[in-house]
């Protein structure tokens, strides 16, 4: 049976492999609703991380108990999501459903999620909080799994920087719109929570509901086995070294900015010495500046990216940038140098989301299986959601709880992925 060519985009038949090379590029049409979706998801789940989570944890602990608190509930929440994504990856690449592969899980996560989103805003104490939370991440990363699949299922080798460039650029009207619509509804625990997951639901099933989705025959569904689940969260780095690479430096990339978006609410109370009610304003000022610059240099990134053939070096670049951007925050200590250092991470931020996945897609080890190889991809992208708040707690004490010691080891491991990025040799 031939491909079938729908206004969403080339769909590949039941149980074909796609093409990721194919001639067929997809329209403005696609483009745009899939950043719809890609950027509802990050809303989904930014909102809580950049704000409500830590204000749910301060007012239920205090100040001083607050950052150990925390912690516990994102390492926890971040170390499911470590076995989520590529587990749900798998699902998803062996899901023959008439509905297609990747839709289902789209639903099925957002609604998941948004349940346990629920459950952390009426909690009356930690551990209910981590529950919550421990809900939300594992059915946000089905979500997410299903979502970041449909970049290697539909979109051509030549459109990939370009696509990525335009989802590069989802994170910062997505954390712009999180940070605003809280501060709107400071005060409503219940609204702060919820209000973000309405609208980004509402773009995610948008772009369900129109999805030409890839479809996989029963009969080519493989055989489950102890092997076949073990490989769901396992990509051989001595086989597959470009992948490995990759793998290392997003890690690092993602640990220096885990550190950032975990604690800078803490910083701007302790080290700036701001106020509790000033705080959701002083990070909607923050985050403005820092997406205003990711947005012009995702889109300028993605293009550049295309046009020169060339990966490693923005990805290098931005990663270099972005730790610079960490040490200056580590230096400041008024609201207009950590804007300012925002403004500057945000230059290294959108140029690396606006290449990195397109560069990870060029080394994926096995088109039949983008899902799964791209959840163990995002295992770099939620294991230092981890083991930032495991470490930090130790930095701050060794540290007398110096924020300027913690946001300088940041800026260090920043530094270390801008050079582990230069050893992959399949990709320019």
């Amino acid at each position: 049976m031939p491909d079938v060519a729908g206004p969403m985009g080339v769909i590949p038949a039941a149980g074909a492999t796609p093409d990721p090379a194919g001639p067929d590029r997809v329209g403005w049409g696609f483009i745009a609703l899939y950043a719809g979706a890609y950027m509802g998801a990050i809303l989904l789940f930014l909102a809580p991380l950049l704000v409500s989570l830590s204000l749910k944890v301060n007012a239920l602990v205090g100040i001083d108990r607050a950052p150990n608190s925390l912690s516990l509930v994102a390492g926890t929440g971040a170390l499911l999501a470590i076995f989520a994504n590529p587990f749900f990856g798998k699902m998803s690449d062996r899901t023959t459903s008439r509905l297609g592969m990747r839709r289902p899980w789209m639903v099925v996560g957002l609604l998941g999620g948004s349940l346990g989103v629920l459950v952390v805003a009426v909690a009356p104490s930690i551990p209910i909080v981590l529950v919550g939370w421990c809900i939300a991440q594992l059915f946000f990363n089905a979500l997410l799994a299903a979502l970041v699949a449909v970049l290697p299922d539909q979109v051509p080798v030549a459109q990939r920087g370009l696509v990525s460039g335009v989802l590069g650029i989802c994170l910062p009207i997505a954390s712009v719109c999180g940070t605003f619509v809280v501060q709107l509804f400071t005060g409503d625990e219940l609204a702060m929570f919820l209000v973000p997951c309405a609208i980004g639901g509402l773009f995610i099933l948008l772009f369900a509901a129109t999805l030409e989705d890839r479809r996989l025959a029963r009969e080519d569904r493989p055989v489950w086995s102890v092997h076949e689940l073990a490989s769901a969260f396992y990509v051989n780095p001595w086989r597959n070294p470009d992948f490995g690479w990759a793998f290392a430096s997003r890690f690092m990339f993602v640990l220096a900015f885990t550190f950032l978006t975990t604690y800078q609410v803490y910083y701007l109370l302790e080290r700036v010495g701001s106020a509790e009610d000033e705080v959701p304003r002083q990070l909607f000022v923050g985050t403005l500046a820092m997406s205003t610059a990711i947005v012009v240099a995702s889109l300028l990134g993605g293009w550049l990216s295309d046009r020169t053939g060339r990966r490693k070096v923005f990805v290098s670049a931005a990663s270099f940038v972005f730790g610079v951007s960490m040490c200056l925050i580590a230096v400041a200590d008024t609201l207009d140098g950590f804007v300012t250092g925002m403004a500057i991470g945000g230059l290294g931020f959108g140029l690396y989301t606006a290449v990195d996945l397109a560069l990870v897609a060029d080394v994926l080890p096995d088109h039949a299986d983008n899902a799964k190889d791209l959840g163990v991809m995002n295992i770099a992208g939620a294991l230092p959601s981890s083991i930032a708040p495991a470490v930090a707690p130790a930095i701050l004490a060794v540290s007398s709880g110096s924020y300027a010691v913690l946001y300088a080891v940041a800026g260090m491991f920043a530094f270390i992925g801008a050079g582990v990025i230069l050893r992959v040799t399949r990709v320019r």
